[in-house]
């Protein structure tokens, strides 16, 4: 039987020799990749931004990845997400004879558990930056308990609910989302419902949806807007190294 290591967030066993072709379908993952080794890394998605000035062969978005592609780069390995990468397509990679590799963190601790496992399966375990995500985030300050509410889409208004990545690294941030007890995990809002929410900050990140200071806070007028990195929001990777320092100055600034 597989070690436990070698299984991925939904236990999927991983059984083949340490990957030397890598394509990722998670910007977060890419750049974990790059970051560990970028020799690995024979394909991303067209929204991999990270490292910057990444050189790789493209295949499409994370939703509707261009699965032909994907096999013509002959991986011995795809890395996805349960949220950001649709069942069909892992199925088909996998009908295909493709090995994929499935992550599913809703906590920084899952997060950085997932990401020891992956980089073990790849045969580069601890990393630098992963031994510094660690440090940083058992030693992090807090804010002083705000009240927030997390706005993640407009037209309908969606917001971060119960278990979810981003809103588990705003509490350890010592930020309080009013919507973590809500029976949905992306609830959506009334088009005037922004309105009447008690909370002492609303957060905006720039992704999903690219809100700014013209965009977003009108509806919100009750509370402090806040601007933050949504790459440190939400992805998991080497960016949470830097996370609670960055949106910590963001959500104080």
């Amino acid at each position: 039987m597989p070690a436990p290591e070698r299984r991925d967030d939904r236990g999927t066993a991983y059984d083949g020799p340490p990957p030397r072709r890598v394509v990722s379908l998670v910007p977060s993952l890419t750049e974990a990749v790059a970051v560990t080794d970028a020799g690995l890394l024979a394909g991303a998605t067209d929204w991999c931004t990270h490292p910057v000035g990444l050189d790789v062969p493209r295949v499409g978005g994370t939703k509707w990845p261009d699965l032909a592609r994907v096999l013509a780069l002959a991986p011995d390995l795809v890395v996805a997400n349960a949220e950001e990468n649709r069942d069909e397509d892992v199925a088909a990679l996998r009908a295909a004879g493709i090995p994929v590799w499935v992550t599913a963190p809703a906590t920084v601790d899952q997060a950085l558990d997932s990401l020891g496992r992956l980089l073990a399966a790849l045969d580069r375990p601890d990393p630098g930056w992963l031994r510094r995500a660690h440090e940083v985030w058992a030693d992090r300050p807090r804010l002083p308990g705000a009240r927030a509410v997390v706005p993640i889409w407009r037209r309908p208004w969606m917001v971060l609910g119960r278990d979810t990545f981003a809103g588990d690294v705003l509490a350890r941030l010592g930020v309080r989302n009013v919507f973590a007890g809500h029976v949905d995990r992306y609830p959506k809002l009334a088009r005037n419902e922004p309105a009447t929410v008690d909370v002492d900050l609303v957060v905006f990140p720039d992704e999903p949806y690219a809100f700014t200071p013209d965009d977003g806070p009108e509806a919100w007028p009750q509370a402090r807007p806040v601007f933050v990195s949504g790459r440190h929001l939400t992805w998991y990777g080497p960016s949470l190294v830097e996370a609670p320092a960055v949106l910590l100055g963001q959500l104080t600034g």
